[in-house]
């Protein structure tokens, strides 16, 4: 490997820079549209959620600095212990965290507030890059299925315990970085089928949906026997297998719905499967969003002139239903092209990861896409009413330090990674 130059921006991908300034600076005004009072209007008043945005966002950029000045190898041979940090820190907040909504997800300091959960997601990145580093992506072996697995899903149940499982089933994403990599593509199915089963249950209840399953696995291995008798006679153990855990899971769907979601976990998916008519109270915010976005039009109203938003009719606005303040105020013009501008975002960071030299540095880039695709994707849907509130933010557009934070530390690692392609042999 030849040395790199001292220039840290030397070999930089300024196109993906140049998009995150956009969403920088877009989410910036968003936020400020969407707190805006006119009794309260300076640009730059830091007792404002603006205007604490703001700082954010200068203290993101010395974190730029620091993070391009460090040595790539610095992210590969310490990614074990940001691991580990970041997983004692998800413990802690079991002693030492703050409840706020519902979730004891934050440290709290003064005020300003951490959330761990944020950057524990490129620390599972960092750690599932170097896992696959070293042992040369044999995901072809079970011991090594099930320690990347552990990698993945051990911050996934500390986040779930919180209880967060929103912000939890973003490290879901991760398994398809796996599937690239070598894992088997029924692992991917045997996902799915889960997912499928666990909406199912939800929607008829556990002793229909026990019914059902088992009559559809009958008459599959009726049709594998009829194929080739051999066949089933030779793993006629692996069908009880099957049978025992379809009905253990479903069992258990109904024990994790009751036990470990709150309440308003268990009131979003009734108003999504249509079990529960509600635009008042769970549903309040996903009602109020869409007519906001709707209002816009074609062209939008204009900037700070969404009345809609201006009368707080989408509670905190600025977190998780961001987007809505794009939708009233842009348009489906400006809405278009934010979507737009994502959508290049990801499919460049897809092109950077297929140019990586490095086993390490592909890994951490497809699971880079995985994680903004994840957020992007299920933040959109949940504004626009496809999808359930499960509360995770749009990135760089949402309120929030922590998230922005995060984002950025994942981001330009990337880059950073990226940059040293030119001197790898």
């Amino acid at each position: 490997m030849r040395k790199r130059k001292s220039n840290i921006f030397r070999g930089v991908d300024w196109i993906l820079i140049l998009l995150y300034l956009t969403f920088i600076f877009l989410g910036w005004i968003s936020i400020y549209a969407a707190t805006y009072s006119e009794t309260q209007y300076e640009l730059l008043d830091f007792s404002t959620k603006y205007g604490k945005q703001f700082i954010w966002i200068l203290l993101s950029f010395a974190l730029i600095i620091i993070i391009l000045a460090i040595d790539k190898k610095f992210y590969e041979n310490f990614s074990g212990v940001f691991y580990l940090v970041s997983m004692l820190s998800l413990i802690g907040l079991f002693i030492f965290g703050n409840n706020i909504n519902g979730a004891t997800s934050w440290y709290s300091f003064g005020s300003f507030g951490i959330q761990p959960s944020e950057f524990a997601k490129t620390a599972t990145a960092l750690a599932i890059a170097n896992f696959l580093n070293e042992r040369n992506q044999d995901l072809k072996k079970l011991p090594n299925q099930l320690k990347a697995f552990g990698i993945i899903f051990f911050p996934a149940i500390l986040i779930t315990l919180q209880p967060d499982p929103g912000s939890a089933l973003v490290y879901g994403s991760l398994i398809f970085v796996l599937y690239r990599f070598g894992l088997p593509i029924y692992y991917i199915i045997i996902g799915f089928l889960a997912l499928i089963l666990f909406i199912v249950t939800l929607y008829f209840g556990y002793a229909n949906t026990l019914v059902i399953a088992f009559i559809l696995i009958t008459l599959f291995f009726i049709y594998l026997k009829y194929k080739n008798k051999k066949f089933f006679r030779q793993n006629w153990m692996r069908f009880l297998v099957i049978y025992f855990f379809t009905g253990l899971f479903i069992f258990s769907v109904d024990f994790v719905f009751n036990n470990i979601f709150e309440q308003r976990h268990r009131d979003r998916f009734d108003i999504l499967l249509g079990k529960t008519e509600d635009t008042q109270d769970i549903g309040y915010n996903t009602a109020q969003s869409v007519i906001t976005i709707s209002s816009g039009g074609l062209q939008g109203k204009g900037f700070l002139q969404g009345d809609r938003t201006q009368g707080d009719f989408v509670p905190e606005q600025q977190t998780d239903y961001i987007f809505s303040v794009v939708g009233e105020e842009w348009g489906f013009l400006g809405s278009s092209l934010v979507i737009l501008l994502f959508v290049a975002f990801l499919l460049r960071i897809l092109h950077i990861a297929e140019r990586q030299k490095s086993i390490f540095s592909k890994v951490f880039a497809y699971a880079t896409v995985a994680i903004f695709f994840f957020h992007f994707t299920i933040n959109i849907g949940m504004v626009i009413g496809i999808l359930p509130t499960i509360g995770i933010p749009l990135p760089f557009f949402s309120y929030g330090g922590s998230s922005l934070w995060g984002f950025t530390i994942l981001l330009f690692i990337l880059i950073r990674l990226d940059a040293d392609r030119i001197y790898e042999w």
